[in-house]
């Protein structure tokens, strides 16, 4: 494969792209729980066109758990987002791919996140702001880790969506078991009674991510929990 291409790759692709990534703050075992939700995403779910990454119309994909963003930059150099060679330059001082993702520098990227939970409650803004604008079509996904659902302002924006009826927003949790307190009763339990519809799925399962992502209900948001162990 060509270092310079943005040409659009397959998921067979991406494990020669995450050895281009390298450095102490990769955050492995974060990211790469993300791999699979993240691929399924960009390839079957979200509209957005890597030629036209402002568009208005496009869905919006959000990244909460910006501490770990080696895989999302493995796909949106596979969908031809940004070129192959940019990913060998990860974390270093001159590159746009940081630590943490940052909306200004890199395309595609919707926010610049990495302290957790903020992601959520920005995609509750972000869906108010479409509802302003008019803008009837657009999607909104928001991936959290179930860690990062530890934070406060997390449980706020769940609990606002539900009182709204936030159609239009998915939260994608994914759940590799490294919550501190743990869940006892699930973690869709918690957007249950905040009155979103759920699904718990195979995080590594891509149809069953797809069907995932495709279902809900017509009248609240939807929270897909993909359960990734391993």
């Amino acid at each position: 494969m060509s270092m310079e291409t943005t040409t659009a790759l397959g998921y067979e692709d991406l494990p020669d792209l995450l050895t281009l990534l390298t450095g102490d703050e990769k955050h492995d075992h974060s990211s790469f729980s993300t791999l699979d939700v993240v691929w399924v995403l960009y390839d079957r779910i979200l509209r957005i066109d890597p030629r036209q990454p402002d568009d208005p119309k496009r869905d919006r994909f959000l990244l909460s758990k910006g501490h770990g963003p080696a895989a999302y930059y493995a796909v949106l150099a596979a969908k031809g987002f940004i070129p192959v060679g940019s990913l060998a330059g990860f974390g270093n001082g001159d590159s746009a791919l940081g630590y943490h993702p940052d909306r200004m520098l890199v395309p595609g990227v919707e926010i610049s996140s990495g302290s957790l939970g903020h992601g959520l409650p920005i995609a509750v803004g972000v869906v108010l702001g479409l509802d302003a604008l008019g803008l009837e079509g657009p999607r909104v996904v928001c991936l959290v880790g179930d860690a990062e659902l530890e934070e406060g302002s997390n449980f706020e924006a769940i609990q606002l969506a539900g009182r709204l009826g936030l159609v239009r927003l998915t939260a994608v949790v994914v759940d590799n078991a490294s919550s501190t307190l743990g869940w006892p009763s699930g973690v869709e339990r918690r957007f249950e009674l905040e009155g979103w519809s759920t699904v718990r799925v195979d995080g590594r399962d891509h149809d069953e991510l797809e069907r995932a992502f495709r279902s809900g209900m017509p009248d609240r948001p939807h929270a897909v929990v993909a359960e990734v162990r391993g």
